[in-house]
């Protein structure tokens, strides 16, 4: 066999690597990989066979000494060898402090063997939703509102990631929106275009009624298309609001951290951001 070759991938192969998730069924959004370079530039390893790309891992660095492992993936036809493993040793060489990840389920035993413990599921709900009532609370994110979502973002993220959200909160095939209320920004979502139907993240919200609201809005910007959003299992009322509004589990992933996990405010997750970067 070829002696594999290990590196960062170009951007443009960074798109072959949102290729290949979507081709596992991970559902990507159309613009998702300008964001994530946006926010490491060098997350993308990818293993090669000479010229051809065998297997990619994406290690995504945030400040503060957090790291979220993401698109692990062999090319089907080459799986066996060991070829994944050994882009998941080189993506983990440099990475210190606590990293984490959502790992399919299947593959949870492997994740623990290399220290990661299990935080919480995920489940996707997903279909045809049905919107509630309008809100006049709910409204674009505006220049003003920037300070407090990015605020409000890094309390239920757990780490600062102003240039991920410079990107994210202007998603070229969809809406990013708040909820504001008395002048306090009290929730907010994303909703943008996938290779299916639309994807919500995240919707981080203080109460039921915000992330509601906001959920209601993406529906409606998905415009009687299936939409899908990410909650965390341990949000009752999260998903509760997903079942009410007519959408099915329909994937899950394991939540899963090596080294002390953050602190997060789980009752104010609704949906997570992306599978690929937490």
């Amino acid at each position: 066999m070829t002696t594999p070759t290990i590196r960062t991938l170009t951007p443009a192969e960074v798109l072959t690597a949102v290729d290949w998730a979507a081709a596992e069924g991970w559902n990507p959004g159309l613009a998702d990989a300008t964001a994530f370079l946006a926010q490491d530039r060098d997350a993308f390893f990818g293993l090669f066979l000479g010229d051809e790309l065998a297997s990619i891992i994406s290690a995504t660095r945030y400040a503060g000494g957090f790291h979220f492992v993401g698109f692990y993936i062999c090319r089907p036809d080459l799986r066996g060898r060991g070829l994944g493993l050994a882009v998941w040793q080189a993506a983990f060489a440099g990475l210190e402090g606590t990293v984490g990840l959502d790992g399919v389920v299947a593959q949870q035993h492997n994740y623990a063997r290399s220290g990661f413990v299990l935080a919480h599921r995920n489940v996707r709900h997903g279909g045809v939703a049905a919107a509630g009532p309008e809100d006049a609370r709910v409204v674009d994110i505006a220049a003003a509102d920037r300070d407090a979502v990015a605020a409000l973002d890094r309390a239920c993220f757990g780490f600062a990631r102003p240039d991920f959200l410079a990107v994210w909160l202007a998603p070229p095939h969809g809406r990013a929106l708040a909820f504001v209320t008395d002048g306090q920004v009290k929730g907010f979502a994303v909703v943008r275009r996938c290779r299916t139907g639309f994807r919500i993240g995240p919707l981080f919200a203080d109460d039921a009624e915000a992330a509601g609201a906001l959920f209601s809005a993406c529906i409606r910007t998905a415009a009687g298309e299936a939409v899908f959003i990410d909650v965390p299992e341990p949000n009752a009322a999260a998903m509760a609001m997903a079942a009410a509004a007519g959408l099915v589990p329909v994937f899950e992933t394991a939540r899963m951290y090596r080294g002390p996990a953050p602190d997060l405010p789980l009752a104010r997750i609704y949906g997570i951001t992306s599978l690929e970067l937490g």
